[in-house]
């Protein structure tokens, strides 16, 4: 029997989830992200990519391409972000982290792609602060969970945060409402060649293509 898990540096990815009542979202693409510290790996964290299936709709312009051809175009991306499509990004601790330092990582990458394209404004700026604040205090043991759900109706993001990624902790959530900050933090995960994992872009280039073929 085919295993209904993928396993992302041991860290175990289910194939399909279903974060509300409507149809289940698959395991596209998956990788990691890490530094090399005088030639040692250190990793911090296993990422999902989790896609409605009709994502395939919005992007037969590149149906028969192979997955190289599919990582190499970031229009392609940039289509993809822009689906509208319930996406869902699950991110794994691998190493402990303090979320103050993931939320200083993720204010920085933000920011700056939103400066660098002039839409770093003052209502962006608040809410990323409100975002940084929402990991301030936490600490991420390995195993802690962070999901963003991309709903297809909106164009706000829910952050949910779980410690250890075990049930019996609390679940905090928090929503994004600002539509350029929302865009940023998926273009920062899914933006192809300035995405913050090229192994998880690899592998979601190599799965849109398995997809398109269908």
């Amino acid at each position: 029997m085919a295993s209904e898990v993928v396993k992302v540096d041991e860290l175990e990815f289910p194939k399909s989830i279903a974060p509300t009542a409507s149809k289940p979202l698959h395991l596209v693409g998956y990788g990691i992200t890490d530094i090399e510290i005088h030639f040692l790996q250190i990793k911090f964290t296993a990422i999902g990519v989790y896609l409605d299936a009709e994502v395939a709709t919005h992007l037969q312009g590149w149906k028969g391409k192979s997955g190289a051809e599919i990582l190499a175009d970031d229009d392609f991306f940039e289509t993809l972000c822009g689906a509208p499509v319930e996406k869902l990004i699950r991110v794994v601790a691998i190493k402990e982290l303090k979320g103050a330092q993931y939320g200083l990582q993720l204010e920085n990458a933000v920011r700056d792609r939103l400066a660098a394209i002039d839409k770093f404004e003052e209502e962006e700026e608040e809410a990323l602060e409100k975002l940084v604040e929402f990991f301030q205090g936490k600490y991420l043991k390995k195993n802690s969970l962070i999901t963003y759900h991309f709903s297809a109706t909106t164009k706000t993001v829910e952050v949910s945060f779980l410690s250890e990624g075990k049930e019996e902790n609390k679940l905090a959530k928090t929503v994004v409402e600002n539509e350029n900050v929302a865009a940023m933090i998926k273009k920062w995960y899914l933006g192809g060649s300035s995405a913050v994992s090229q192994t998880t872009v690899t592998t979601l280039a190599d799965g849109m293509a398995t997809l398109l073929k269908q």
